[in-house]
Parts: C-alpha cells; structure tokens; sequence
C-alpha cells in the first residue's frame, strides 16, 4: 500500500514518543500490505474498526488511534489523523 503521508507518523511519535514503535509497526505492516477490502485490513491489524468512511487502527494498546481513509481500488491509505484515544472520543476529527 502507499500511504499518505510519513509526516503525520513522524510529527506524532516525535509528540508522543511512546507511540513511535507501534506506529512504525503499523506503518511496516501498512506499506507491505495488499489490502483489497476491510477484510483484508483486520487479517493485518486485528484492532481496526470502519468508522463512517474511514478506517481507525488502535495504536500502542489503544493509547492512540489512527484515522485513515483507504482506497483499496489505488492501494492507498491516507492518514487523516493519530489522535490520543482522548482526543479520539471528543469526535472533532468527525466534523470536518
């Protein structure tokens, strides 16, 4: 898959250092992927669920959550956000 874009994992693991490794795994994992449907997606990343139009990963042990929108027919995955689980359930990131 072609993800979109490095800097959001960047500029979240240099906030949240403790996120780095798993959001490096995350990003491994993603960028090897051949994903085809949301299916495939939980075959790689057991702890992903489809919110609306998008595709949230719970990342290190749900400290985090990635928000993507995957276009399986182009295999790219576009970060929308990486969000605290905090930030997560005030579902700001829904409005806009």
């Amino acid at each position: 898959m072609w993800i979109i874009s490095r800097k959001a994992i960047s500029e979240a693991s240099a906030k949240h250092t403790e996120w780095s490794a798993s959001l490096n795994a995350w990003y491994k994992i993603t960028k090897g992927a051949d994903w085809k449907n949301f299916a495939d997606v939980r075959n790689s990343w057991k702890n992903s669920d489809t919110v609306g139009r998008f595709v949230v990963f719970d990342i290190s042990h749900n400290k985090c959550r990635l928000i993507a929108s995957i276009k399986y027919e182009w295999k790219v995955v576009y970060i929308r956000r990486i969000l605290s689980h905090a930030e997560y359930d005030r579902k700001e990131w829904q409005k806009g």
